[in-house]
């Protein structure tokens, strides 16, 4: 199966998952994880029409993406992996959308760095849902707090929360209470469901998911967040 053909069975699954769920047609977003496939292996998706991508490193990203954004224009770039504080500046340049803010001193530097270069980027923040010690996210008791710092302290424009469910458990339980967490926040947007597990999360009302080796295939090297 091509990439090409990956996508499309892609979106087909995401529109049965919306349907069964009783959801508008078009209501969930897909950000194709296209971390660690060179150009050669994205331009198909590309061709296909799929302009929201999803990337875990941000020199990895510089490396690709400049070049295939001239030749398409309109892709919206996300940054889905932890981002190091000296990579910030990087990241305010690069992407769109940046998903992982899990900590003070990333607010507090991707603040910085959007006012210098006069780009605000939407930001999610990232939770660790299931309060895992190697995972990174903010703890699920500090969330409420922390999104209203991101906002009345560092100005950012926090629009929706991600996560990562611990691998091999039921996913449900976390996707719901991710959800509560957003509601609790006033945040519109949940951004989670990978590859293995996206349909349940638009059961529990995804607005996106991130899809990565069932469109691209096996990953060159292992990586998480797809």
């Amino acid at each position: 199966m091509t990439n090409a053909d990956g996508l499309t069975d892609v979106r087909e699954r995401i529109a049965a998952a919306e349907r069964t769920a009783g959801r508008a047609a078009g209501s969930v977003t897909l950000t194709a994880v296209s971390k660690t496939f060179d150009a050669d292996a994205i331009r198909p998706v590309l061709d296909a029409g799929q302009r929201v991508f999803g990337e875990n490193r941000v020199q990895e990203a510089a490396d690709k993406w400049p070049a295939l954004r001239e030749e398409v224009g309109d892709v919206e770039l996300h940054l889905i992996g932890p981002l190091q504080s000296n990579k910030a500046a990087d990241a305010v340049s690069l992407f769109d959308v940046i998903e992982s803010v899990d900590r003070e001193k990333i607010a507090r530097v991707l603040a910085g760095e959007m006012s210098k270069q006069g780009r605000f980027l939407p930001v999610h923040v990232q939770v660790n849902i299931g309060d895992e010690p190697q995972k990174a996210g903010i703890a699920i008791a500090e969330t409420v707090d922390f999104v209203r710092r991101c906002r009345d302290e560092h100005g950012l424009n926090v629009e929706g929360l991600m996560c990562i469910p611990p691998f091999e458990e039921n996913p449900g339980p976390y996707f719901a209470l991710l959800g509560e967490l957003a509601d609790d926040c006033g945040l519109e947007k949940r951004s989670m469901g990978m590859s293995g597990d996206f349909e349940t999360a638009i059961a529990f009302g995804a607005t996106s998911v991130r899809v990565g080796s069932a469109i691209f295939g096996t990953r060159p090297r292992q990586a998480a967040n797809d």
